[in-house]
Formats: structure tokens, C-alpha cells, sequence
């Protein structure tokens, strides 16, 4: 299952840790939407990966595509508000974006899904994360990457208008907030250029998936 990462050369460190948060850099999108950026905000992010990679029980998945099934390209996992993370850092980020975020978001993230990306033919199509109250409220979600980056891709839901486009891994920090989830879609595309394996953990609120 494991793929060969390409360690960064800014993260020579086995010290798993996270940074302050104070230095995200906030980008308006547009309809109410925005994100947050923090470019390396996990230390050691490239050890967290080696980890997760052997520690996860990632499973892969079947889905209904028109009249087939075919497979999610991409591992999946999922820790629900009770289900322990598979490692300390990641509650130590959870709990950090929740104080951090508190005023804005008015309560706690609480569920972490993990993606693992294991080179440029898997991806995660066009979506928002508008199964649940995203659909109909303003939320966050709060996406650290581990391993090589690849790109995010926001475009907004409706009327056209340029695609911004963030290149996320080795401890980098996105937060899409506001109506970002029903305004605008995110997607990791496939890629022919050859990309080493990457993890995205998502914390999310209950009740938005």
C-alpha cells in the first residue's frame, strides 16, 4: 500500500509538532466564502505521514457511478466525535483550530476524515461538503496535508469566474469557511505529472460532511 514520498527539504525533523496559528492568511472569495492558508503549520509532517500510512486502517471503497460501480480513487478513513485519532497531534490540532476558530464557527470541529493519495491517478472530483448542514449554514472545514503537495482546485458553484488554486502538502493548513462549502466546489484532479503520495486530514463539525 505504501508509496515512495520524496522528503521536503524544509522539514528535515522527526519532532512531530504544530505551529501557532496566528500567521494564516485569509483570501475572500467572493458570496460570503473564504479560506485560510497556513503553509507549514505541522513540524515533522513528513514523519507524521510514515506513520499514518503504517498505523491507519485505510479501506478502499466501491461507489454507484451511472450504471456501474467502480472504485474511489483514493483510501478512505473516517474518526467519528467519540473514535480516538491515530495519533496525539492530530487531537492537539483538532482542539487548537477549535479554540482558535471558536468565535466564528460557535462550536468545536469534531470528526476527522483521512484521504490518502497515493500518486496522480487518484483524486477527488468536484464537490462541497453540503451532505448536512453545509448544505443550508455557513461552516468550516479544516484541511491539513501531509506528504507531497498536490493541488487544491476552488472554483464558485455558479457563474463562471477563475479557478484559485492552492498547492497543499508537508504540513500545510487550508480552512475553507463562511459559504464556502454552498458557494463554491473543491476537487484534487488527476495528474499525469508524476506526484508522490500525499495525506489530507479533514476536521469538520458535527453534522457536516
Amino acid at each position: 500500500m505504501a508509496a515512495h514520498l520524496q522528503g521536503s527539504l524544509f522539514d528535515q525533523t522527526d519532532e512531530i509538532r504544530l505551529g501557532p496559528l496566528g500567521d494564516a492568511r485569509r483570501t475572500v472569495l467572493g458570496d460570503g466564502a473564504w479560506i485560510d492558508v497556513l503553509p507549514g503549520w505541522l513540524c515533522g509532517a513528513d514523519a507524521l505521514f510514515d506513520e499514518l500510512v503504517g498505523s491507519v486502517p485505510w479501506r478502499a471503497e466501491r461507489r454507484q457511478m451511472y450504471e456501474r460501480v467502480v472504485d474511489v480513487p483514493r483510501l478512505l478513513a473516517f474518526y467519528g466525535a467519540g473514535d480516538p485519532l491515530p495519533h496525539p497531534v492530530l487531537v492537539e490540532g483538532r482542539e487548537a483550530l477549535s479554540r482558535h476558530y471558536a468565535e466564528e464557527l460557535g462550536e468545536p470541529f469534531r470528526t476527522a476524515g483521512l484521504c490518502y493519495y497515493r500518486d496522480g491517478r487518484d483524486s477527488v472530483a468536484w464537490h462541497g461538503d453540503t451532505i448536512g448542514r453545509g448544505s443550508r449554514e455557513d461552516t468550516m472545514v479544516a484541511i491539513l496535508s501531509v506528504g507531497a503537495p498536490r493541488e487544491l482546485a476552488l472554483r464558485p458553484r455558479r457563474g463562471g469566474g477563475a479557478q484559485v488554486r492552492k498547492a497543499l502538502g508537508h504540513g500545510d493548513l487550508i480552512v475553507m469557511g463562511g459559504s464556502c462549502q454552498r458557494t463554491w466546489e473543491h476537487a484534487v484532479l488527476k495528474t499525469a505529472r508524476p506526484v508522490g503520495p500525499r495525506i489530507s486530514i479533514q476536521y469538520r463539525p458535527q453534522g457536516v460532511r
